[in-house]
């Protein structure tokens, strides 16, 4: 009958965990009990007291790869991703706030850049940057669209709130209301759009390296793992279901935490909004 705990739960649940995936995945490498990159035993091994994950292709333990192999990953995902929602949070807010020619070039600049898909955008970049840039490049052409386009409508939905109006009133310039009104109230929207592009910059990088194009051995890399080690799953099916469980767990993770975070976004303003709305209807 109750449907409260399950949500709250949830909402208390999925930060602590993603932030325990998030340290594991950037600093496990210092708790790794081998060195990721040296071999230490026959390839594809079974797991033993040892080595709890057996080997790799080349005798590796799979253990300390697995633990030093996200933080390459998620370092370069979130700057793609920052740099994405940076982009596509200053366009959205001009868009937004001017409106007129500039929310129309704006505008129509994204639709064409999100005609093109991002994994696309990464295999050509990555013939000429390194696999990094490539990422970031990608990441900022595919998703500073989408972030402009929440942006720029979450700007119109408090252009005419009452708080706006009394810091126009005052005489506050628009940079100033920008910055001191209008980003802070869609603080929920833009860290979840963050959220999700960091789920994607993940995604591209990941595909990158699966496809050999990403990191380069003998680097410890989850999806380099997964392409170094399908040829002996047969024989040590750890050495590739490890490294997958690693970045399926933490892909699934850091969407829940967007998707908690758009949730907690949408009810502040509609929060936000509610005396404005009482306030203009009583006038």
């Amino acid at each position: 009958m109750n449907r409260r705990p399950l949500p709250l739960l949830a909402s208390a649940a999925v930060p602590l965990l993603s932030a325990a995936v998030l340290a594991v995945a950037l600093f496990g490498g210092w708790w790794a009990p081998h060195s990721p990159t040296t071999p230490l035993g026959a390839p594809w091994q079974e797991p033993t007291p040892g080595h709890i994950l057996g080997t790799d292709a080349l005798g590796r333990d799979v253990w300390s790869r697995v633990l030093a192999g996200g933080g390459g990953l998620i370092s370069v995902s979130v700057t793609a991703a920052v740099c994405a929602c940076a982009v596509g949070t200053v366009g959205g807010l001009t868009a937004g706030w001017f409106g007129g020619p500039a929310s129309r070039a704006l505008t129509a600049a994204a639709d064409l850049l999100l005609a093109l898909p991002s994994l696309l955008l990464a295999l050509v970049a990555a013939i000429a940057l390194p696999w990094h840039t490539a990422v970031v490049f990608a990441t900022v052409c595919g998703g500073a669209p989408l972030t402009l386009r929440v942006v720029r409508d979450a700007v119109r939905a408090v252009r005419t709130s009452g708080y706006v109006e009394a810091a126009l009133l005052r005489g506050e310039t628009a940079a100033s209301i920008l910055a001191r009104e209008v980003l802070p109230a869609m603080r929920g929207v833009v860290t979840a759009d963050l959220g999700l592009r960091l789920v994607v910059a993940l995604q591209v990088a990941a595909a990158l390296s699966v496809l050999g194009m990403g990191a380069e051995p003998p680097a410890p890399d989850w999806s380099l793992m997964l392409r170094e080690n399908m040829p002996g799953v047969a024989v040590n099916p750890w050495a590739v279901g490890a490294p997958a469980a690693a970045l399926g767990v933490t892909t699934v993770l850091l969407a829940l935490l967007a998707q908690l975070y758009l949730s907690d976004g949408r009810t502040s303003r509609v929060r936000d909004s509610g005396p404005v709305l009482k306030e203009s209807t009583d006038g």
